[in-house]
């Protein structure tokens, strides 16, 4: 991957639309992640945890929130879906660490988790191959203009974007890397 460029992010082939405001108390846009935030596995130090995540200055039409994670750099073709949840109700403005992984404490009533490219219904930690250049993984929250997206949680992390991309009014990003 080192001879490659970067690939680009999703977002610059969608239809434009506002930004708002994401944070986190456990990443930085541009910094590295975590071992909290790892995938834990063979090699791996990660407690695969998703990452407390809080936004804010979403537009007032908004009736719900999706959030995904996304690593273009994967070296896949399609990039790797870390996590993808959905139908978040507009008074959620923020999720604990945690809330996508492990027991799913902290998780808000009504959201539903898809299968990510582990495929598994939570968040997948990163995990980038040994020796790549850092993944960029994009942290995304979505303002929608429904509190019902439409799939269910048997749907592929495709499907999920293919509805985001029709209800999304606003969108917030967060990009941290990981490399090994």
């Amino acid at each position: 991957m080192s001879d490659s460029p970067r690939a680009p992010l999703p977002y610059e082939f969608l239809p434009s639309v506002p930004a708002f405001s994401v944070s986190s108390a456990d990443m930085a846009d541009g910094a590295t992640l975590a071992d909290a935030q790892i995938f834990e596995g063979v090699g791996d130090p990660g407690g695969n945890l998703s990452p407390q995540l809080s936004w804010s200055g979403f537009p007032e039409a908004t009736k719900g929130f999706a959030v995904t994670c996304f690593d273009p750099d994967a070296p896949t073709g399609s990039g790797f879906w870390h996590w993808v949840l959905f139908d978040v109700p507009r008074a959620v403005t923020s999720l604990p660490a945690g809330a996508g992984s492990g027991d799913m404490a902290g998780l808000p009533a009504g959201a539903t988790h898809a299968r990510n490219d582990y495929g598994v219904k939570g968040f997948g930690g990163a995990a980038p191959p040994e020796g790549d250049p850092p993944h960029r993984y994009v942290f995304a929250v979505h303002a929608v203009d429904t509190d019902a997206l439409g799939p269910d949680s048997d749907a592929s992390p495709a499907y999920v974007g293919f509805n985001l991309r029709f209800h999304t009014i606003a969108r917030g990003l967060l990009i941290p890397v990981y490399g090994r």
